[in-house]
């Protein structure tokens, strides 16, 4: 048996900054939508921009996960 060392740490190497690049999105989104920001007239112009970057934090999120299913499965 014969174990391609570079090749293991390459998947390992990528496997671990995915996964943190992921994580790090999905707290980003969980830190948009628990924002609050008070004004007068409601969440204003400030509040909309949070949560539409949160929004975006998931969407990437379940797109990388999509695309890692869809190359498992094709």
């Amino acid at each position: 048996m014969n174990i391609d060392w570079a090749a293991l740490a390459s998947v390992f190497g990528v496997s671990l900054v995915v996964t943190v690049a992921l994580v790090g999105l999905f707290t980003l989104g969980i830190t948009g939508l628990a924002k609050q920001v008070p004004t007068a007239q409601g969440a204003g112009g400030a509040g909309v921009l949070v949560r539409t970057g949160a929004y975006a934090c998931f969407g990437l999120c379940v797109a990388a996960v999509a695309y890692g299913i869809y190359l498992i499965v094709a």
